[in-house]
């Protein structure tokens, strides 16, 4: 029997989260400020969300637009804050001037985390050389997800590239959980399933009425069907 495709939502706050979770999500990815694509919620938000659901929870490490690290001493900080609140599980993804992965900043971080699971997110899918950046990360403590669209384009230009990264599960560097998010669509499930893809990601999907409104537990339920028996 095959197991239960994972389905992860973006929450913003208390309301989203029970929505979500009542729909069938699995898991939230936590974030503030979906204009900046999504930077770290305030501990108040993690709380108030870690009260109202009992789901996994995965909480968003990001001070500023883009994808460089910037402050990472108060990077450190912030994760230790969530930490002391509860925060168990994260996301994070950093890139240098050249676009490779940023790893001294990674490294720093994922130290703070002390063995948390953690998703490496869509930086994947701006850098330079996706297979060099998944080796350099491939021993850090806790990385079991890459978030990603295959392309920065999204899922439409990136299929070829998961479908290609799906076929490499379990050599080194592909060990991790291929969380397909960014542009995703119903219709591009079926394929991404028979890849063996089985993880996958939404933000605006799950809001039918805009990022100004809530989360739909009606659109959650829908992805969740359609990843039923699967």
């Amino acid at each position: 029997m095959s197991k239960r495709a994972v389905l992860e939502v973006i929450a913003l706050d208390a309301e989203d989260a029970i929505a979500a979770q009542a729909g069938g999500a699995d898991r939230l990815e936590l974030v503030t400020d979906m204009a900046a694509d999504g930077l770290t919620p305030s501990v108040a938000t993690f709380a108030a969300i870690r009260a109202a659901v009992d789901i996994d929870l995965r909480v968003m490490l990001r001070l500023t637009d883009g994808f460089a690290a910037g402050d990472v001493d108060r990077l450190v900080r912030t994760a230790g804050e969530l930490r002391a609140a509860g925060a168990d599980q994260f996301v994070l993804g950093f890139l240098d001037a050249e676009g490779g992965v940023d790893l001294t900043a990674v490294e720093r971080l994922v130290a703070e985390l002390d063995g948390c699971p953690w998703t490496f997110h869509r930086a994947i899918d701006h850098t330079a050389d996706r297979d060099a950046l998944r080796k350099q990360l491939a021993d850090l403590p806790g990385l079991d997800t890459y978030l990603t669209a295959g392309s920065a384009e999204g899922v439409e230009t990136g299929l070829p590239t998961l479908l290609a990264e799906a076929a490499r599960a379990g050599e080194p560097g592909y060990e991790q959980q291929v969380l397909v998010g960014g542009g995703l669509a119903l219709e591009h499930v079926p394929q991404l399933l028979a890849a063996g893809i089985d993880a996958f990601h939404i933000g605006g999907a799950a809001r039918p009425r805009g990022w100004e409104h809530p989360v739909s537990a009606r659109a959650v339920e829908e992805w969740r069907r359609a990843l039923q028996g699967f």
